[in-house]
């Protein structure tokens, strides 16, 4: 720990006040991050650039973002539209993963985090900056992603977190917000629930959901409807995969971004990817979350049941071990860990053969597989069917087999039962 003029760094990437000159802000446009951008302004007198990254938030007006943050004295007004990156680098590889935290949680705000913590070293750099800042708190995960990908590809930036130091409640940064001529969504910033979003899903956190014993109330549908007021008619969806990705939705060819959308139009209509979670946090925290994914809850359906399908046994018992270290490698912030690039690499030899159509039935909330297809399947129906068959699989083989493979076991049960090994 090393002190400077009454500062006291805990790590060695936290910025000292005295040393700030230009601020690269990750910029959402809400209350916490347009108070920090003047609050960095006022309090070190330091210029600040703010950094907004699209990645494919529903509704957002990034123009109105852009502007806001020239209001509030930005140097500079970044708004970067990462889509594309996202999906195809980010996504895609959670995809071929089946990559789910926990229960339900597809990891949409863990995959964003490395990639805008990527930019904002890109453009810090660009823009000669010395620090970045972000607005997490001190409970959440997201400080760990963040840091994480900015102390392993730039070293030589500092951090700033002030949410997680300037012990301003809701109310305080309201009052702050006013004193200083900030503008408030809907004239007081009190929206119910803290949001975050992209192109894989919504997440909810605050008010009730952090009782436990409190059930879902309707106003936190944010993306999907909610499962009981979906249409009473189900509605059937074709997926197309070639190596793992999808690639095309009832026979049209989209690209992934575009696939995506689709497929979260269709499923939040009939109240599909709703996840009410309780989640244990990398700080140590036990947390409740409430998530709507439904696009990630149709492609991750549609690709576990193509998988079991062109792969053998041995392949589908060993991959769902490793998809649960990457999942939580992603979760805790560590993606540039060695590990999951040596994961992905089996992925990305697995999928090879991940090649066809599964087709779903959405209804009311849930996925149902109805089809199945590819030219790789580990399948013939004549092999599964009851009537008398040949060539690859022999029926008179089985007793001999069934005598060896039950070999041991059989010996260990005599064993223990005290009847020998005869």
């Amino acid at each position: 720990m090393e002190a400077a003029q009454g500062f006291y760094r805990t790590a060695s990437y936290e910025a000292d006040p005295g040393e700030i000159r230009r601020v690269l802000l990750l910029y959402s446009g809400g209350l916490d991050t347009s108070v920090m951008l003047r609050w960095i302004q006022e309090r070190y007198g330091a210029e600040v650039v703010t950094l907004t990254v699209n990645l494919g938030q529903p509704g957002e007006d990034f123009a109105a973002v852009r502007a806001k943050a020239e209001a509030l004295g930005a140097l500079e007004a970044l708004v970067v539209d990462a889509r594309e990156e996202f999906a195809e680098q980010f996504v895609a590889k959670a995809i071929k993963a089946n990559a789910i935290y926990g229960t339900g949680y597809p990891l949409f705000t863990a995959l964003g985090r490395p990639l805008i913590a990527k930019l904002a070293v890109e453009h810090a750099r660009r823009l000669g900056c010395d620090t970045v800042a972000h607005g997490c708190t001190g409970k959440g995960n997201d400080q760990v992603r963040i840091e994480a990908g900015i102390a392993t590809l730039a070293p030589e930036l500092k951090v700033l977190a002030p949410v997680r130091s300037w012990r301003m409640g809701r109310e305080e940064e309201i009052a702050y917000a006013r004193e200083h001529g900030i503008p408030l969504k809907g004239g007081n910033e009190q929206t119910p629930y803290s949001i975050d979003d992209n192109l894989w899903g919504r997440s909810s956190e605050g008010r009730w959901i952090e009782e436990l014993d409190h059930p879902p109330e309707e106003d936190v549908f944010g993306l999907i409807t909610p499962p009981q007021r979906a249409p009473d008619q189900p509605e059937e969806v074709e997926l197309a995969f070639e190596e793992g990705l999808p690639v095309a939705v009832n026979g049209q060819r989209l690209g992934l971004v575009a696939l995506l959308e689709r497929l979260t139009e269709m499923g939040a209509r009939h109240g599909v990817g709703f996840v009410d979670q309780l989640e244990d946090r990398i700080v140590g925290l036990k947390v409740r979350d409430i998530y709507e994914v439904p696009a990630a809850q149709i492609v991750l359906a549609a690709h576990r049941e193509l998988e079991r399908l062109v792969s053998t046994i041995h392949q589908n018992q060993l991959k769902p071990l490793l998809e649960q270290r990457w999942a939580y490698l992603v979760y805790a912030g560590l993606w540039w860990e060695p590990l999951r690039l040596d994961i992905d690499a089996y992925m990305d030899a697995a999928n090879k053969a991940v090649t066809g159509t599964i087709g779903l039935r959405l209804y009311k909330g849930t996925v149902q597989v109805v089809r199945r297809s590819s030219p790789n399947a580990v399948y013939d129906a004549a092999l599964a069917s009851f009537a008398p068959s040949g060539g690859l699989f022999s029926q008179a083989a089985a007793p001999g087999f069934i005598e060896l493979f039950t070999l041991q076991s059989r010996m260990a049960w005599r064993l223990r039962e005290g009847k020998g090994n005869q």
